[in-house]
């Protein structure tokens, strides 16, 4: 297939086309670079001056108990045995891969990764193996294969956690601590990087597809993966204790408001409720914390949009999924090497006002594109939607207020309060609850203006009872009895308004 570029003695003979030169031409830098060999210690050469070993005390028995004993392993661990067989496995890994660099056409590998490519480059790995190292067993080889083909077509060492869907958060603190988040807790795995270097070129190959970088100029990033998973990177000197990346997974199965009926997340009445209120254009704010699952109820919030509309997708690394045939998908910029040409998500914004759209989505308001947004919204962008961060429907008024002052604009409060009034409808308040589960926690009608005061009601909300033995929470999801003052709007856009909805009981109740 034009693969090889050359052949060596370990796959059939030499390249008599092209006789090796004497000094053979440098190789492409492998992300391992070989360790060197420490150098031989030098033969002891007696000092006369120092004094004969009889006139040396003996310890006491005492003292030889607490002298270290230079046989065992050091405190440092360098001369433990698998440290050792650590750094053996490296050095092979390194010559093996600069070796397959040599033979392989890059180009060619960076645009073709079919499972076919896989087996081929595999193939080659093996023969390699074999001739650096003929005493490898077929589990080491096998691992070592792994792991060079993951370099190579992959992001190396986190391809294990990539493949595993149960993992929702990947947080790597350094290049030799990795913890993972699954089903609701943190946990630490034994994946680690070969060095800071190591972890540095798996952030460039996250990054540099997406025209984004990653270095001493501009330390900080956000970017996305193939699968629309989020990351963000930091790197020295910001982190003092090496490249730090966070990776919040969006898989190829996401989750859908079956799943969240299934985790008791959420009760079916307030998935038809939400459907009725999106059909209907009602302008909705989702408000949680870090973690609490706010793009995902955003996406499938989103889900709802009826497809004869043009929707407009702004966001700072592009997440949402929406299966609409008419998307307009908007993405920021930062700015480039001279500190100059960054476009934000209040740019974008402004210049979606102009793309005729009939609802803007923006992933997150975090600034003063707040007061475009709920601009906006008042200004016949109905059924738009976006996320911020907050603890409570409560502190979500005072967030907004705090970033419409990061505007620019000297607005008094009431006027804030009034333009939030005007524009919001509807606040559904997304949670982590101790132990790990996700809920939603309150769905909020937003009345309106009494005196200088934003008046809303609970229309459904959980209620926590206790934590159980295993350190998790559990509660009910009831609804409060409260009919929205927008029923008739909803019915007015045909939309099935069922009475029962909205009469006091308990809808779900944790195990």
């Amino acid at each position: 297939m034009g693969l090889f570029t050359k052949k060596t003695e370990s796959m059939g003979g030499t390249n008599t086309a092209n006789p090796p030169a004497t000094t053979p031409p440098p190789a492409q830098s492998p992300p391992f670079p070989r360790e060197k060999e420490p150098p031989a210690p030098r033969p002891a050469t007696p000092d006369p001056a120092a004094k004969p070993a009889a006139s040396v005390e003996p310890l006491k028995p005492s003292e030889r108990r607490q002298a270290p004993d230079r046989r065992k392993n050091t405190k440092s661990g360098r001369n433990r045995p698998e440290d050792e067989r650590t750094r053996k496995f490296h050095e092979l890994k390194a010559i093996i891969h600069r070796k397959l660099v040599e033979q392989l056409d890059m180009s060619k590998l960076s645009r073709d990764a079919s499972e076919e490519m896989r087996e081929q480059v595999h193939g080659a790995v093996v023969a390699l193996c074999e001739e650096e190292n003929p005493l490898l067993n077929y589990s080491e080889r096998q691992r070592l294969a792994k792991e060079i083909l993951d370099e190579t077509f992959g992001l190396g060492p986190l391809e294990s956690l990539l493949a595993d869907e149960n993992i929702s958060d990947i947080l790597i603190n350094g290049p030799h601590q990795v913890y993972i988040e699954r089903g609701g807790k943190l946990e630490l795995t034994d994946v680690k990087f070969k060095d800071d270097a190591h972890l540095l070129h798996v952030i460039d190959k996250i990054v540099s597809p997406l025209g984004r970088r990653c270095d001493e100029v501009s330390p900080m990033v956000d970017a996305r993966l193939k699968d629309g998973s989020r990351v963000n990177a930091i790197i020295p000197p910001l982190a003092l204790d090496g490249p730090t990346m966070s990776i919040r997974r969006f898989g190829a199965d996401p989750i859908n408001w079956d799943d969240y009926i299934r985790f008791r997340t959420c009760a079916p009445e307030m998935v038809e409720f939400l459907k009725a209120c999106v059909i209907a254009g009602l302008n909705i704010l989702i408000v949680g914390g870090t973690g609490s699952g706010k793009t995902t109820l955003l996406n499938n919030l989103s889900a709802f949009i009826p497809e004869g509309e043009r929707i407009v997708t702004i966001e700072d690394a592009a997440e949402l999924q929406l299966r609409q045939p008419h998307v307009v998908r908007l993405e920021t910029r930062p700015p480039n090497i001279e500190g100059k040409g960054r476009i934000s998500i209040r740019d974008l914004l402004i210049n979606a006002l102009r793309m005729r759209p009939d609802r803007i989505v923006v992933g997150e308001c975090r600034g003063g594109e707040t007061l475009d947004m709920l601009q906006a919204m008042n200004t016949g962008h109905e059924g738009s939607m976006t996320t911020i961060h907050a603890n409570t429907t409560r502190d979500a008024v005072q967030r907004v207020e705090t970033m419409v002052m990061m505007s620019g604009f000297e607005l008094p409060v009431k006027a804030i309060r009034q333009q939030f009034a005007s524009a919001i409808n509807l606040i559904v308040q997304a949670a982590r609850l101790t132990g790990g589960p996700r809920k939603i926690t309150n769905i909020t009608e937003v009345q309106g203006m009494e005196g200088e005061v934003i008046t809303m009601q609970d229309i459904f909300k959980y209620e926590q009872d206790g934590v159980n033995a295993e350190g998790k929470s559990y509660g009910r999801i009831v609804s409060t009895g409260v009919r929205p003052g927008f029923v008739d709007r909803l019915k007015s856009s045909g939309c099935f308004v069922d009475p029962d909805w909205f009469i006091p009981r308990d809808l779900v109740v944790d195990e």
